[in-house]
């Protein structure tokens, strides 16, 4: 009579034993947490506040996937987590932060264009962890999450800090949130830094470059983020016009 080995169910003492790993799942539970607040605080009308709120997540998210490589704590309950976390706080917390902000007043196109930004994120996270095996690392195919969530949540921040009403500008907002829906799901190539290697050395004038960049973002850090993110989102735009020209064929000869 064959043997009959036990279920592997959430009493099996095998399961209780492997656990999870607390440091890099705990920058995950920050990053979520940031999301949450800027959604709380959009309720509440502090749109400032909710805006670094989701600034903040995106620089716990950006922590979490390097502490899990340098600890080697690596599990795919994390990955599986943290992309639970990034669609809350890149994908419904800038969407429903920017609704309550300026789209609420544009009607069924308002809500419209805050679900393209949601969906767009929900694909891009979706096919970013079926695809992560065959991409190519050096790129992201389609806008980031967190570089979209930047480049929605920059914008109403600055508007915000200049005094700028949302309903003067509720319509670019509103194409702004489109445009970066749009991007997350298109097959635009995005640079994705993940092959600099921070133990190299480098020339002088790289440090000094970080330190002006510290400086710039310290004096107007609202506008210095967006313009940062405006220059990333556009930079895949660029890469792929700059490719099909390359590729497109030159004209035949005149006779």
């Amino acid at each position: 009579m064959p043997e009959i080995k036990p279920r592997k169910t959430l009493f099996n003492p095998e399961l209780r034993r492997r656990g999870i790993y607390v440091l890099p799942n705990l920058f995950t539970t920050a990053a979520l947490f940031g999301g949450f607040f800027a959604i709380v605080q959009a309720m509440k009308g502090s749109f400032e506040q909710a805006a670094v709120g989701i600034f903040v997540a995106m620089v716990l998210d950006g922590l979490d996937g390097r502490v899990a490589r340098m600890t080697r704590t690596q599990s795919a309950f994390g990955a599986e987590y943290d992309s639970l976390s990034d669609m809350v706080s890149f994908g419904v917390a800038p969407a429903l932060v920017t609704y309550a902000w300026a789209l609420k007043d544009m009607g069924r196109l308002g809500w419209i264009a805050a679900f393209i930004y949601c969906v767009g994120a929900a694909l891009r996270l979706a096919r970013f962890n079926t695809t992560l095996e065959v991409i190519d690392r050096r790129y992201f195919q389609g806008l980031p999450s967190p570089a979209a969530a930047a480049l929605v949540t920059g914008f109403f921040w600055v508007m915000i800090e200049k005094n700028i009403a949302a309903a003067e500008v509720r319509w670019l907002t509103c194409g702004l949130v489109i445009f970066a829906g749009i991007s997350m799901v298109s097959n635009v190539r995005f640079y994705s830094f993940k092959d600099v290697n921070l133990r190299r050395s480098v020339p002088f004038i790289f440090v000094v470059a970080i330190a002006l960049g510290f400086a710039v973002v310290s004096y107007d850090t609202p506008v210095a983020l967006f313009g940062l993110f405006v220059a990333y989102a556009l930079s895949g735009y660029v890469l792929a016009l700059m490719q099909w020209l390359r590729r497109k064929p030159s004209p035949p000869p005149v006779a």
